[in-house]
């Protein structure tokens, strides 16, 4: 097995490849002065199977992710894994309004096209999964997020809402500490309280864990209540960090600190899937999906 990164998922590449114990291919990207993309895989890839790991998110980089596919292809791959860390698009799944673009169809169907099997990372509509042509199989980060917030001294993790306990839960468990998920309950016309609803975080280091963090919005409020509550330290932790606008800024001032993983990488990816992207090709028979 090889792994192929793109620019978008280079730490997370390198990483996987010390994971697994297999070479990290030489592979050149560049962009010419009217910004195209140029891609080359320096290695003779004959009759490896080859897992490509790039992000789709900015838009160049799905374009990039492509052309990765096309090259590996070209070099004599047998089969070709792709992992696509943080899939961007995820959000539109259907037509809400007539003539709309369904890109998160589009980007599936695409992405099939160039490989044999897909594997995403807590990607934000499970349903997009419907949409790939090829096998395709979502992993979960939570583990190794609870895992880390372990590491951390984590007494209590919560997620921001009740839609989204099932990874607390799962975080939870690998963490071996309890969990909660906060709601909202309104005090009076400009009052509203954030809590948790069954357990009291009172002196506790709690953590908010979520797959994706954007502008930070709901976190720095959760986070805020929560100090008010009594808790000693709050840590915010997502799979994928977006941290769009000035998000970060004000999450270090609400929050003690922040952490992410290498799905997009941040100053705050310090929580690492290799070992879970790891985990999964092995359970998965990689020569299953070479071409025919």
């Amino acid at each position: 097995m090889i792994v192929a990164g793109g620019s978008a998922s280079g730490l997370l590449s390198e990483d996987l490849a010390k994971t697994l114990g297999c070479k990290l291919a030489n592979v050149e990207i560049k962009r010419f002065p009217d910004d195209e993309c140029y891609v080359k895989v320096h290695d003779d890839l004959q009759g490896q199977d080859v897992v490509v790991v790039q992000t789709t998110y900015p838009d160049p980089n799905i374009i990039e992710l492509f052309l990765l596919q096309d090259a590996v292809r070209n070099s004599g791959a047998a089969s070709i894994t792709t992992v696509v860390p943080y899939f961007g698009y995820a959000r539109q799944d259907k037509s809400f309004t007539r003539g709309e673009a369904v890109s998160a169809r589009l980007m599936a169907r695409h992405i099939s096209l160039g490989c044999d099997r897909v594997f995403t990372m807590d990607i934000h509509n499970i349903s997009v999964l419907e949409a790939f042509t090829v096998p395709v199989q979502n992993i979960s980060a939570m583990p190794a997020i609870g895992r880390f917030l372990a590491d951390n001294s984590v007494d209590i993790i919560v997620s921001p809402d009740e839609g989204s306990k099932a990874r607390a839960s799962l975080a939870a468990e690998s963490a071996g500490c309890p969990w909660d998920f906060l709601q909202k309950k309104r005090i009076d016309s400009q009052t509203v309280e954030i809590k948790p609803k069954n357990l009291d975080v009172s002196g506790q280091t709690v953590a908010i864990v979520d797959d994706i963090i954007a502008t930070g919005g709901t976190v720095i409020k959760a986070a805020e209540q929560l100090k008010l509550q009594g808790a000693k330290k709050v840590f915010a932790a997502c799979t994928h960090g977006l941290f769009t606008g000035n998000s970060i800024p004000r999450l270090e001032a609400a929050c003690d600190a922040i952490f992410s993983t290498q799905t997009l990488e941040r100053p705050t990816s310090s929580i690492s899937v290799a070992g879970t992207v790891a985990e999964a090709l092995k359970n998965c028979d990689i020569l299953c999906c070479r071409s025919e």
